[in-house]
């Protein structure tokens, strides 16, 4: 977390969390979601505005977390605004690596160690690591099969419905009130 974000915090402690207003894409991309865009759908079938601005994009991912509830959020100073995830909190990225498997790296730049895959009934990849489950991006579906055919990685069957809980994470978090 950016020291800044650290010493807003300190200063406003009691400002009130945010809902609806930032998502995660399966790729990996953030959206704006502002009133009229929530009203007029839910997420991803209705997205927002993707946030292009490349030092915005850095602030959001250097203060993304989550909470003991499995809720994923941006710090932004003292405001906890909580992120609509498409499919999962973290979209991997995959690199050739000597050695078979390909190298994993969230979409936040953050390097993750491989523990397990799982197809979903869609085929979309997912690979558990030590960062937790992400969603493997779409542009690097050859390399992840290249690992699935050298046996580096032999994914699990699963319906994406129960993997939120069965990985500690929520979709959609919802405020308390």
């Amino acid at each position: 977390m950016d020291d800044i974000v650290k010493q807003a915090l300190k200063k406003w402690p009691n400002v009130p969390h945010c809902y609806g207003w930032l998502a995660l894409d399966a790729r990996g991309d953030w959206y704006m979601r502002d009133e009229r865009v929530q009203h007029a759908g839910p997420f991803p079938q209705v997205k927002g505005s993707r946030i292009e601005h490349e030092k915005l994009r850095a602030f959001v991912e250097r203060n993304y977390l989550h909470d003991d509830a499995g809720c994923w959020f941006f710090q932004n100073g003292p405001q906890r605004v909580y992120v609509e995830l498409e499919a999962a909190p973290w979209v991997w990225r995959l690199s050739a690596a000597a050695g078979g498997a390909p190298a994993i790296v969230s979409h936040t730049g953050t390097p993750a160690r491989f523990e397990s895959a799982w197809l979903d009934e869609a085929g979309r990849l997912f690979l558990a690591t030590d960062l937790g489950l992400g969603v493997v991006h779409t542009l690097d579906m050859e390399l992840a099969s290249d690992a699935v055919e050298a046996q580096c990685w032999m994914p699990t069957a699963a319906r994406f419905e129960p993997l939120p809980a069965r990985f500690g994470y929520r979709l959609r978090p919802a405020s308390p009130s």
